[in-house]
Parts: C-alpha cells; sequence; structure tokens
C-alpha cells in the first residue's frame, strides 16, 4: 500500500517544482528569524533572493552539531515558544544536548513520514505494532506510536528495556510488527530462544529496525532468528527523528521523502558535491519544518543515492543502508576502519555471536585494536586447541578485509553487555 501516492509517485521534474517553492519559503524564514544563520549567509555574500531553485542549494552554508550546541537551547528556533508544542534532545553525550522543537505541524508532517514509512514496510492496520524504541527525550519511541496511530495500527508502547515483559506481551497481544533497534532485536531473539518460546508460535512478521548502522548479514540473522522480514528506517532528531527515509518491502535502499527532505552527497574532506552514484558523506535540507529548520545539514553518515524508479512504484530518491559514519570512523595505522567492516565479516561465521566489542589501544606511537566476541554456546568448549583454531580463522578474515593485524579475543556466551538502546560497539582509549 503506498499512503501518499501523489508525493511518493511525483515525476522528477514536478518533485523539483515542489522542493524549489517550499526551499525559497525556508530561506526566507531562517534569514529573517535566526541571526546566526543570517551571518553565515552575509558572510557568503548571499540575501534569500539568490536562491532561486534546488540548483542553487550549493550556495548556502552547512549547519553541524556545533550550530545547534552554539545556539543551546532554543537560539535555532524560528518560531515563538508559545508555538512549541514538543521538545526532544539527544543524549549530549559529547558536549551539550541538541535539542530540537517542534510546532503542530511539525508533529504532524512527521506522524504522516512514519505513516508512509510503516506503509512501505508493509504494516497496516490490523497489525500489532509493538514499539520497544525508548520514549522521553529520544525521538525513536514516540516517533514510531504516533505514525502507527495515524495509519491506525494498535500500538503496544512498551519502551525500550524489561525483555521479559516484551516476551510476554509479544505471546500475549500477538505483536506482529517489532520496532526497536537491530541489536536489541537480536538480544530479544536470544531471550525468545532461552525462554523455550517457538518463533512459529509467535505472530511477528515485520520489524522496524534503525538508530545505529547495521549490516546486510545482520539483517539475515534477525530474519532467520525472528521469523520476520527486517526493514531498516533511517532518522535523526535534527531532522524530525525516524521515518526521514525507509525501505519498502523489496528491500533495497530506504526512500526519502524528499518533499520535505531534500538529500545531498558530499565528500566530507572537501565538502563539495560527489559524482552521482558515489558515496559520501549525506546532508539534508528541511523545507517544511516549522519549529527547527535546517540548512545542509551535516548528519556524517556515509551513503550513497539511487535515483531508478523502484519496484513497488515510488520514485522518491533511495539511500543505501549507511556504510557508517565519517565521524565514527576510526583510523588505525592510517587505515580506516568501520565497525560494521568487522560486523560484516563475524555474521558470515557461524561459530560466532553477532555480539563484539572494539578497544583501541596506543602504544608508544603505534595504534592496537582488540577485538573481543563472543563465540556460540555449540562451539564453546575446554578444548583449547579447538579454540585457537578458531582465534586464528578469525583473525586471519578479519585482517584480510581490514588490511591491518588484529588482536582477536574469544569470550563466553553473553560475556559482552546488552542493551535496549544503541549498541556500543567501540572503546577508544587512544588520547586523540
Amino acid at each position: 500500500m503506498i499512503w501518499n501516492e501523489k508525493m511518493e509517485c511525483m515525476g522528477r521534474e514536478e518533485m523539483k517544482a515542489v522542493q524549489s517553492e517550499r526551499l525559497r519559503e525556508t530561506v526566507q524564514r531562517i534569514y529573517h528569524n535566526i541571526p546566526s544563520y543570517r551571518k553565515k549567509m552575509q558572510d557568503a555574500g548571499l540575501v534569500p533572493s539568490d536562491i532561486r531553485s534546488v540548483d542553487d542549494l550549493h550556495k548556502l552554508p552547512f549547519t553541524t552539531k556545533i550550530d545547534l550546541r552554539d545556539n543551546y537551547p532554543f537560539g535555532m528556533f524560528t518560531v515563538p515558544m508559545s508555538e512549541i508544542v514538543r521538545v526532544h534532545a539527544s543524549s549530549g553525550t559529547t558536549g551539550k544536548p541538541t535539542v530540537v522543537g517542534y510546532t503542530r505541524k511539525d508533529l504532524a508532517t512527521w506522524a504522516e513520514v512514519v505513516t508512509r514509512s510503516l506503509c512501505m514496510a508493509g504494516v497496516h492496520r490490523d497489525d500489532m505494532v509493538q514499539v520497544a524504541y525508548g520514549y522521553g527525550l529520544f525521538t525513536g519511541g514516540l516517533g514510531l506510536h504516533y505514525g502507527c496511530e495515524n495509519l491506525g495500527a494498535t500500538v503496544i508502547p512498551i519502551s525500550g528495556g524489561n525483555t521479559q515483559k516484551q516476551l510476554q506481551l509479544m505471546e500475549d497481544f500477538g505483536t506482529t510488527v517489532l520496532a526497536c533497534t537491530p541489536s536489541y532485536s537480536l538480544f530479544l531473539a536470544e531471550a525468545i530462544e532461552e525462554a523455550g518460546i517457538k518463533k512459529e508460535n509467535l505472530k511477528l512478521r515485520v520489524g522496524i529496525f534503525g538508530a545505529e548502522p547495521w549490516t546486510e548479514n545482520m539483517r539475515k540473522e534477525i530474519e532467520n532468528k525472528l521469523g520476520l522480514k527486517a526493514i531498516d528506517i533511517y532518522g535523526l532528531s535534527e531532522i524530525m527523528g525516524p521515518g526521514v527515509s525507509c525501505e519498502c518491502e523489496y528491500q533495497c535502499g530506504m526512500h526519502v521523502h524528499e518533499d520535505h527532505f531534500i538529500p545531498e552527497i558530499i565528500d566530507p574532506e572537501t565538502l563539495q558535491p560527489v559524482a552521482p552514484g558515489e558515496i559520501g558523506e549525506l546532508v539534508f535540507t528541511t523545507i517544511t519544518k516549522e519549529g527547527i529548520p535546517l540548512l545542509r545539514y551535516r548528519t556524517r553518515d556515509l551513503t550513497r543515492l539511487i535515483y531508478d524508479k523502484c519496484e513497488c512504484g515510488r520514485t522518491l530518491v533511495r539511500m543505501e543502508k549507511c556504510k557508517g559514519r565519517s565521524d565514527d570512523m576510526l583510523i588505525i595505522r592510517g587505515v580506516n576502519v568501520f565497525p560494521s567492516q568487522i560486523e560484516s565479516v563475524l555474521l558470515e561465521m557461524s561459530e560466532t555471536a553477532p555480539h563484539y566489542l572494539l578497544i583501541v589501544e596506543r602504544e608508544g606511537n603505534l595504534d592496537t585494536l582488540k577485538l573481543m566476541v563472543e563465540v556460540q554456546e555449540q562451539f564453546f568448549s575446554d578444548e583449547v586447541k579447538q579454540l585457537e583454531a578458531l582465534r586464528k580463522k578469525i583473525t586471519h578474515k578479519i585482517q584480510s578485509t581490514l588490511g591491518i593485524s588484529v588482536d582477536v579475543k574469544l569470550v563466553e556466551p553473553k560475556t559482552i553487555e546488552r542493551t535496549a538502546g544503541k549498541a556500543k560497539r567501540v572503546i577508544d582509549n587512544r588520547k586523540l
């Protein structure tokens, strides 16, 4: 089912006209209401009338998290606080939290794009949706919640954690759709197996997984263990929350709701646009938000855009699964390393569980990379020779993939900490 056929199946030229009109209005509003943006544009020699269409987007200055923190808490809002009906904020683990505000119209827009996303995933009004994303300042839980209600589906607002209750409600209520982080879905799969619940006795058929990068191999693992179709959803609180883009049932890239969010791909070093189809950093401009519209926001997520028409009939541009983040990238002895590369190798091996931890140290002037990885229960034994052979096998595969040496340490099942939120995959102890 397509929720909004007019916008989701619009021709490219017509979409460009819609985007251009909305961009012009947004630039005007930002220029006249946000002093920091006005100064940036003036420093670049720009006035709003210089932006006539999306072809002029490249002239505008970028926005980063630093801009939001410098204007903390409400300095980026373009409407008075009397019109803001809700605020969300990031965790602030790397500094002051980034605060975002929503008007009533913004909340309606958010519900609209999440509803479209749910329809892409094959969710319908007869579904029972268990929302196991965190509720609160994090946008995940409430974002999915209101999209489901807008669609007419039944919401189980359980939030993250409380795993035993998750399983009980999944069985008793007949949950058909699970929404959570991909790492937590695997944790739930483990708990289901431990509880002796047969996946055939559950009614799960669709999973809406996001908030952290995950690989195709992890998708296969989740689908196999939970017996559902795993759909990737993308969002970030600065742009809206979950529902900025989402996969359809063909699972070949996430459709961007580009009548609300204009995507670009740039080289994170030169900040110039990359050639069509090339991987680079994803940049978004919001063109319908009232509370906190953003121009050319650097997401730090690495992906590429696909403009071919999808089999589902939608013409919306698609973004590939994020390869990683330009700022999460580890540089080890001059080599770029993404945790997702290691995860992909581990998930190809039947002996290892999809739970691992990377520890980066600096000894003298040399960076070292240690990988702690859980071994599947049936392969963990007291036989030192067998474990050593497995350790060497993993070491060889990862070194072949990354091109650098890795110190692999095998640990017992369920040793690495589980979390209901984003999985912590990297501990970087270097003083960089």
